[in-house]
């Protein structure tokens, strides 16, 4: 695959009620680690920028996958390389990285390095799997009607994504059917058709009372 990437999310607002039981489940911790995984095209990147604008603190450092699978057949590669090189370091204290995919060239990128001390925020498929070493992590699973997220991520590059979409969904599916990364997460949220995320009840949780998001949410 060259020129274009899996699907960064062009819509899929999230609702001040999904950001709010967002932030709440990393209120209290030390620099937290969030995990933001789910299908293409449900909201992962839209709800990773509305909780750095809205995060209580220093913004977090925020690592999208779509930067770092290694090709158009790394789906499951990307979470694995920066539960090693990333994830486990930063536990110690050490100072992580991971490394860009030059989509462009079809080649391996830049090395970025991440200091620990600051919250670490993971978006996109397969990211639970970059928190496999790290059981204190945020876990947030998004979903979307298959539908609905196969029309987001099409739109987004005029066509470019088309050739890959069955490509890209078969190794989703393989992952979540290994792994059933859904039944780790700490939050729910679900896309409607008209866009909006919400959350979605998980057995047992308690109430959430936070403060309002103040930017990059819907009502």
């Amino acid at each position: 695959m060259i020129g274009t990437t899996p699907a960064r999310d062009p819509d899929g607002e999230p609702t001040a009620a999904a950001v709010r039981v967002a932030l709440a489940a990393a209120r209290g911790i030390r620099a937290p680690l969030v995990l933001l995984d789910g299908p293409s095209g449900a909201g992962k990147s839209t709800l990773a920028d509305a909780l750095r604008a809205n995060w209580p603190g220093a913004t977090p450092v925020l690592v999208r996958l779509d930067d770092a699978y290694p090709g158009w057949h790394g789906l499951e590669r990307a979470g694995d390389a920066l539960a090693r090189t990333l994830v486990h370091r930063r536990r110690r204290g050490a100072i992580g990285g991971w490394r860009r995919w030059d989509w462009a060239g079809d080649r391996p990128g830049a090395l970025e390095r991440v200091r620990p001390g600051r919250a670490l925020i993971i978006e996109g498929c397969g990211a639970f799997a970059a928190g496999a070493s790290a059981p204190d992590a945020v876990r947030i699973w998004i979903d979307a009607p298959d539908a609905v997220r196969r029309r987001r991520a099409l739109d987004r590059d005029d066509g470019a994504y088309d050739p890959f979409w069955d490509l890209w969904e078969r190794q989703w599916r393989r992952y979540v059917h290994r792994t059933s990364p859904e039944r780790r997460a700490a939050v729910r949220l679900r896309a409607a058709p008209d866009g909006r995320v919400e959350p979605e009840p998980v057995a047992g949780a308690a109430p959430v009372h936070a403060p309002i998001p103040r930017a990059n949410v819907v009502p």
